[in-house]
């Protein structure tokens, strides 16, 4: 009764450092992603396109990095991997302090990303252990918003850290920040027994470095993150535009206050009754809060699609990543999570780099009212791709559990 009742536990202590690991490493991140573009441009006098390189250059060595995570994670565990990773990344943002050519910060970034597709990596991997297989769609949800709650707070530091303070105090609060990520991994190590087995020959496989069952919801996971880098990267220039400027700062901070508020029981509805009870709702929320992006023009209007994003994209990202990795066999969860992130990272850098174009082209507003009736497609896309092929595996196994009944009536015959 009591391994029952530990088994089904999901705040585990195992559960909350990798929560807290993946908090620090994301907040860790978006504080230099915004405020390293700035810093470039303002205090180095670069160029736009350096300042742009410092994320590109970061984003690819991450997309590199995480398939080969992957498959070392299948032969080494995932345990070793997220400490290696999490030790590169925390080296890396404490020589962002030593004084550096903009060349040098690009390598310095390229080196940073390789820690961060390896701690991404093996935390996915670590996060499907640690969950009960029963709650891991809840589980999944609150891991991810402890990545949103970075997501929040790193710009929020990143900004006014840089702004106030200086670039010195801003890459020291990304040291400390970057060890915290440490300290989580070393305890996880002592709380959390690895149970997943660990294939040696899969390393010799070149098939083996993509997760082939994670693809298709990876694709979905793809089409969104288009338009979600529209958000990500615009919004807040957006939000000056349309003269909210000095509120722009609210947008995440409510995106992420929804979060906090609709993941337990979303959560649980993914677990009980499944994902398109979920995901169905969620795209029309997420196509509702980029149409009232698109017509905002007071703070209230512009906060409340910040609120419809967050429960719209908010919950459709874990539940696409859970999916991923419910599709996969236990022990290549470590190559789902890898194929799943990468390739939505590459759907966030197509959007960043063509979605700058067509603001240029056809502005703000129509961009956001385009990319609502872009994300409605998507429903087509989702029940093509998942909801009808799991509806015909579970109409072939009712039909082979038929058929088992009947040949076993027959022989008592």
């Amino acid at each position: 009764m009591i391994q029952e009742e530990t088994k089904s536990k999901l705040w585990t202590k195992g559960f909350i450092s990798i929560a807290a690991c993946v908090f620090f490493i994301f907040s860790t991140f978006y504080v230099l992603l915004v405020s390293l573009p700035v810093f470039i441009l303002d205090v180095r006098q670069g160029t736009a396109m350096e300042a742009g390189l410092t994320t590109t250059i970061m984003l690819i060595s991450a997309i590199v990095t995480r398939p080969l995570a992957g498959r070392m994670i299948e032969r080494f565990g995932s345990k070793i991997i997220l400490l290696v990773g999490v030790i590169i990344f925390a080296a890396m943002a404490f020589l962002y302090l030593v004084p550096l050519s903009i060349p040098g910060l690009l390598v310095l970034r390229f080196l940073h990303g390789i820690g961060f597709g390896m701690v991404t990596t093996a935390g996915g991997a670590i996060v499907a252990d640690v969950i009960p297989q029963h709650r891991r769609g809840e589980g999944m949800g609150y891991y991810v918003l402890a990545m949103n709650l970075g997501m929040v707070i790193g710009p929020f530091l990143g900004i006014s850290i840089l702004q106030n303070y200086g670039e010195v105090w801003l890459f020291s609060v990304a040291s400390v920040l970057a060890t915290g990520a440490f300290i989580c991994s070393v305890m996880l190590w002592f709380t959390f027994s690895e149970e997943r087995y660990v294939n040696s020959e899969s390393i010799s496989k070149k098939e083996d470095i993509i997760e082939k069952s994670a693809l298709r919801i990876s694709f979905i996971a793809c089409f969104f993150a288009i338009v979600y880098a529209g958000i990500l990267s615009f919004v807040s220039v957006y939000a000056i535009e349309i003269g909210l400027g000095s509120v722009s700062g609210l947008f995440f901070i409510v995106y992420a206050v929804i979060l906090i508020i609709t993941r337990p029981f979303t959560g649980r509805i993914f677990d009980r009754y499944g994902a398109n009870v979920i995901v169905y709702p969620c795209i029309v929320f997420f196509a509702v809060g980029l149409f009232i992006l698109s017509i905002s023009e007071t703070t209230v209007v512009f906060l409340l699609a910040a609120a419809f994003i967050g429960l719209g994209w908010g919950t459709l990202f874990p539940s696409f990543q859970t999916l991923a990795i419910n599709g996969a066999p236990y022990h290549r969860a470590g190559a789902a999570t890898a194929t799943f992130l990468s390739v939505f990272d590459i759907g966030v850098g197509l959007g960043s780099a063509l979605l700058g174009w067509v603001i240029a082209t056809i502005g703000f507003e129509t961009l956001y009212m385009t990319s609502a009736i872009y994300v409605l497609i998507g429903i087509g896309l989702y029940f093509g791709l998942i909801s009808k092929p799991q509806a015909k595996v579970r109409e072939n196994q009712q039909v082979s559990k038929a058929g088992l009944y009947d040949e076993k009536v027959q022989r008592i015959d």
